[in-house]
C-alpha cells in the first residue's frame, strides 16, 4: 500500500519565453549556484514537472539485480552498493542536462553540509539515466562540480542496467528529456522508501532524513 502527503514547496515560475525564472529557481533549491542554467532557453521547460507542491509516497521497491560502474570506474552490484547499512539518499542525474539535474546536484551539495556530523554515516547516490554519455571520467567531472564527497558516490553502466534500475524505482519515463525530479530516501536495508516527487528544497530533505532515521 502507498501512503502519499502532498505539500507545498517553493513555485517554480515559466516566463513568456518558456525559461525558468531566476528567482524562483534561487527559491526552490535555495542556492545562486544553478542561476547560470537559466540564462538559455531550457528544453525543459515546457515539462509538467514544473510544479509548486511536491508528492510525498512510502513505497517498497525490489532491487534488480544489476550492475552499475561508479564514478571511479569500477563495478558493482546496485544491490551491494544501497544494502551497505547507511541511510540511502537516491537520484537520478545525466550531465548535460541544463535544468533538472542541476537544481537536484546543487540541493545535494548543500545538503552534504547541512547534515553535519550525520554526513558521513549516509550514502548519496546519483545514477546516470545517460549511460552512453555519462562516462565514469564524466561523472567524476560533474561530481567535482557539486563538491561530492566520499559519501556521494555517482553511477553508469550500461543501458540495459540504467534502464533495468529506473523501472525498478519507476522513474523510466522513455526519454532523457522527460525525466521527473525525484528524490528516495530509505533508514536501512529492509525499510520501505520514501519517494518525494518535485523539487524538494534542502530544508525538506534534511526533514524527512532526520524522520525516517529516528523511526528505523
Amino acid at each position: 500500500m502507498k501512503t502519499v502527503i502532498k505539500s507545498l514547496s517553493g513555485a517554480l515560475v515559466l516566463t513568456a519565453a518558456g525559461m525558468i525564472a531566476p528567482a524562483a529557481l534561487a527559491a526552490a533549491t535555495g542556492a545562486s549556484a544553478v542561476m547560470a542554467a537559466v540564462d538559455a532557453p531550457d528544453p525543459h521547460a515546457h515539462h509538467h514537472h514544473m510544479m509548486s507542491e511536491i508528492m510525498r509516497s512510502t513505497v517498497d521497491y525490489t532491487l534488480p539485480q544489476v550492475s552499475l560502474v561508479r564514478e571511479d570506474g569500477k563495478a558493482v552490484s546496485l544491490i551491494n552498493e544501497l544494502n551497505d547499512g547507511r541511510p540511502v539518499i537516491l537520484t537520478f542525474i545525466y550531465t548535460t542536462c541544463t535544468s533538472i539535474c542541476p537544481m537536484i546536484s546543487q540541493t545535494l551539495s548543500q545538503l552534504q553540509s547541512d547534515l553535519g556530523s550525520d554526513r558521513d554515516k549516509v550514502h548519496m547516490v546519483s545514477i546516470s539515466i545517460d549511460p552512453e554519455q555519462d562516462t565514469p571520467a564524466r561523472l567524476r567531472e560533474y561530481a567535482k562540480k557539486y563538491g561530492a564527497g566520499p559519501e556521494w558516490q555517482h553511477y553508469t553502466g550500461t543501458v540495459a542496467a540504467s534502464i533495468a534500475t529506473q523501472r525498478a524505482f519507476d522513474v523510466y519515463r522513455g526519454d532523457k528529456m522527460n525525466h521527473n525530479p525525484v528524490t528516495l530516501l530509505r533508514a536501512a536495508p529492509g525499510k520501505p522508501w520514501l519517494r518525494i516527487d518535485g523539487f524538494a528544497t534542502v530544508a525538506e530533505l534534511l526533514g524527512a532524513y532526520h524522520e525516517l532515521v529516528a523511526s528505523k
